[in-house]
């Protein structure tokens, strides 16, 4: 199992699973979940540890995706 993934393969998953992009910092992008309101910050780095990964997605109350190997 690896430890980080793509940044972008998470966003990708936010917006299958209905997230939209919030607002955008310099160094953050805040997507919300408009089903329930849920909030949740995605630093931009190239990669994000797999925990991240899934607190971002248990913030949002969206399903987990995936680590690839």
């Amino acid at each position: 199992m690896r430890s980080s993934g793509e940044t972008r393969d998470l966003i990708d998953h936010l917006q299958k699973e209905g997230c939209v992009l919030h607002r955008e910092g310099a160094r953050h992008m805040v997507f919300l979940n408009p089903r329930n309101g849920h909030m949740s910050t995605v630093p931009r780095h190239r990669e994000i540890e797999i925990f991240l990964a899934r607190r971002i997605c248990r913030q949002l109350d969206i399903s987990i995706p995936e680590a690839r190997a």
